[in-house]
């Protein structure tokens, strides 16, 4: 059995649909960017929405933040992109 990280931040698994066009630019961006996956993006995506528009809470900014500055090649989960 593996070990999780002390560090490791709980996750919850969601589906979305959203329209193709867009899911094609998603696709387009991270193709371009490989410090980028689509968790990292929908991520700061959420994040981003959620600060921008008043959202107080602590960890909402960490994320946001977090977002905008993290280092080529490392995700916000830990795994390597």
């Amino acid at each position: 059995m593996s070990q999780i990280p002390d560090h490791a931040l709980p996750t919850v698994s969601i589906e979305n649909q959203m329209p193709e066009d867009l899911f094609e630019a998603m696709r387009e961006f991270i193709s371009s960017h490989p410090q980028w996956d689509q968790y990292r993006l929908m991520q700061a995506a959420l994040a981003g929405f959620l600060f921008q528009h008043g959202c107080q809470d602590r960890a909402v900014a960490r994320h946001y933040l977090n977002g905008l500055f993290q280092r080529e090649g490392a995700s916000l989960s830990g795994r390597r992109a």
